[in-house]
């Protein structure tokens, strides 16, 4: 009985363990280093989670339609090394975001900078974002 336990824990650590793998995505499966985007909008929703931070943020283009894009950063100990904590930004502040574009055309991006653009942040502060196109995260 014990060793029916024993091996149903270690099927199930597997199981945990390709989860997380799968998860976890390199750089240059989703994102194009070769199209650099600037976004201004303003924050949505931001998702604290492993194994990479999420933030949303409404973006306004020329003709004034509205539309919700999202920003991979880097995993939350990449982004606490950097100074960034989980309240660092807040909903409804206006922040600048420069990043590499999904390949698939969405409204995503892989953050590398956010610079905080409204008087709710701190004005031209610049965050490193703890992008996956880097190795060190």
């Amino acid at each position: 009985m014990r060793a029916r336990f024993v091996g149903v824990l270690v099927a199930a650590a597997f199981l945990l363990a390709g989860a997380a793998t799968y998860a976890h995505h390199s750089f240059a499966a989703e994102f194009d280093a070769t199209k650099p985007i600037t976004l201004k909008g303003n924050v949505t929703k931001v998702d604290w989670v492993n194994p990479h931070v999420w933030i949303y943020v409404n973006v306004k283009d020329e003709a004034g339609k509205v539309t919700n894009w999202g920003a991979e950063m880097g995993p939350p100990h990449g982004l606490q090394r950097r100074g960034w904590r989980r309240d660092t930004l807040k909903l409804g502040e206006e922040i600048t975001i420069q990043g590499s574009l999904a390949r698939d055309g969405s409204k995503r991006m892989n953050a590398g900078r956010v610079t905080m653009t409204s008087t709710g942040g701190r004005p031209g502060e610049t965050l490193d974002a703890a992008s996956s196109a880097n190795d060190n995260n």
